[in-house]
């Protein structure tokens, strides 16, 4: 099998299916990569420890910080307690707290972060509305590097009509000059 092909079943694996885990696996949450396809994690109950990635998840899915997995445990690992079998995203999610199957310990951490979110697209949605301008003018859904400052250019009304003043008293000069 080719690599594009194994990324596109892999890829839709991930995406579509929604899986529940079994009794021998849990829920865990990203806190950190130690690198070489290895990731520190935290259970619901505030145990860490880390976790593996298999082959067929590497350089084909990405996860981060504060991602949630599901893991298959390794009993005779020491240090490397878990291999990861599912990655979570925000459907599985959803779908694991229908279900009841979410674990109580990260609902807390999910609710604050569902809160944000939602102020926020409310913040967005009346600022929208208030926004009366063409499309073209609207550049709210451009990315915003946030290492750089971030500058406003704007010219006030006062200053415009300073140089509008300004030029009409040359062009009266000019007239009279010439005259």
């Amino acid at each position: 099998m080719s690599q594009a092909t194994k990324r596109k079943h892999v890829v839709k694996e991930v995406l579509g299916d929604f899986v529940t885990p079994t009794e021998t696996q849990q829920i865990v949450k990203i806190t950190g990569s130690r690198g070489n396809n290895l990731h520190e994690t935290v259970t619901a109950q505030g145990e860490t420890f880390l976790v593996s990635m298999p082959t067929k998840f590497r350089k084909n899915i990405w996860i981060k910080r504060g991602d949630f997995v599901i893991v298959d445990p390794i009993e005779e690992g020491e240090k490397v307690k878990a291999e990861i079998s599912f990655i979570l995203y925000k459907d599985h999610i959803q779908y694991l707290q229908q279900e009841q199957l979410w674990p109580e310990g990260f609902m807390e951490g999910l609710s604050e972060q569902d809160r944000t979110h939602k102020e926020q697209g409310k913040e967005e949605d009346t600022v929208q509305e208030e926004e009366v301008s063409d499309s073209e003018d609207d550049e709210s859904d451009l990315f915003v590097n946030t290492n750089r400052c971030n500058y406003q250019y704007s010219e006030s009304e006062d200053e415009e009509s300073e140089e509008e003043e300004e030029e009409e008293e040359k062009k009266k000069e000019r007239t009279e000059n010439a005259s």
